[in-house]
């Protein structure tokens, strides 16, 4: 018998993010706590977003009083895949089953004592490679974001866009961080055709981009863009990974339905031609962890482009195991997802 235990948790931002689907505040999260016995247990975590994934906290909190009810049959020995079908069969809803699979890996960690990446790949990476993320409007706090990014060792910088004075913004991140620095924009689909896109990527190009982001909505769309050959392109909202519709491919563990469903579609994206990374909707620390031992996994097949998962030091007391360093987060030592001592 399993029991699933869930709690809220609310996690205010330091500065408010502004973005082309609306501000955000504060996060909203469901943590679960799975358990079959005494000392097996294993924690997971939904981080639905309502404005950005369509998916409410209420909805997905419904799904999960499903999932207890029928995981309150489940024995010790219940093989993860059948679980997380059972699962899957009573409500289809990934947001949801990704505390679940979450939960699972990170029993499966304590009980193998040792990290969650290590059981999802032989020569999964130490360490994984970010971006830092800039949400300024104007052009000082862009700059001055951009410089404290460079000086802190990060590589990279995303720039939300679709948000007013794009351009100025993005000249003056490229003059504070440097030539060195790439560049990648992220429109959340801002621009309503690929025409419009195109023009506004026209005029942030020669600033020199890595990839443009979800410049627009929808596979066809975005393909157009992409052959327009303005700039590379990443699909992220869109969520079509075997489209081969462009360049790179944006996965995220909730919309994934967890690090399972994450790395099926990394392997549908990467057979259509597409390059992957792993991003977070400023998840918490568990769906952090998550996203860092799933791209540290897909690392082994060869290196990532900067994984969009630096972003708990948007919130107050990140955990320290989580903090980037030198532009990259080390996977946690440990067992599980966040090195809890080993069962």
């Amino acid at each position: 018998m399993a029991t699933l235990a869930v709690t809220p948790m609310r996690l205010p931002l330091r500065t408010p993010l502004v973005t082309a689907w609306g501000e955000l505040r504060e996060r909203d999260l469901l943590q679960v706590r799975l358990a079959f016995g005494e000392g097996d247990e294993g924690r997971g975590e939904a981080a639905p977003l309502e404005p950005y994934d369509g998916i409410s906290l209420g909805v997905v909190a419904a799904a999960l009083d499903a999932y207890g009810a029928i995981l309150r049959d489940a024995g010790p020995r219940d093989e993860h895949g059948a679980l997380l079908a059972a699962c899957a069969a009573e409500r289809d809803l990934p947001a949801a089953l990704a505390a679940i699979d979450l939960a699972l890996w990170d029993r499966a960690g304590r009980r193998a004592g040792r990290p969650v990446a290590q059981l999802l790949a032989t020569g999964a990476a130490a360490a994984v490679p970010v971006n830092a993320t800039i949400g300024a409007t104007d052009r000082a706090g862009a700059s001055a974001a951009a410089e404290a990014a460079a000086h802190a060792g990060f590589g990279c910088v995303k720039v939300k866009v679709g948000v007013g004075d794009d351009a100025g913004r993005i000249a003056a991140v490229r003059a504070a961080a440097g030539p060195g620095m790439a560049i990648r924009i992220d429109a959340n689909g801002a621009w309503s055709t690929a025409h419009e896109a195109l023009a506004n990527l026209r005029a942030l190009a020669p600033a020199g981009l890595e990839y443009a982001e979800e410049p627009v909505h929808g596979a066809d769309a975005l393909a157009a863009v992409r052959a327009a050959g303005v700039c590379a392109v990443a699909m992220d909202e869109t969520a079509e990974p075997g489209a081969g519709a462009t360049d790179a491919v944006c996965l995220k563990v909730g919309r994934s339905g967890g690090i399972t469903g994450l790395l099926r579609d990394a392997r549908l994206a990467r057979a259509a031609g597409s390059d992957v990374y792993v991003a977070s909707a400023f998840d918490g620390p568990l769906g952090i962890a998550a996203g860092v031992h799933a791209a540290a996994a897909l690392a082994a097949g060869g290196p990532l482009p900067w994984c969009g998962l630096a972003t708990l030091t948007a919130f107050d007391a990140p955990p320290p195991a989580l903090v980037p360093a030198g532009g990259a987060i080390a996977v946690p030592a440990g067992s599980g997802l966040l090195g809890a001592p080993a069962r």
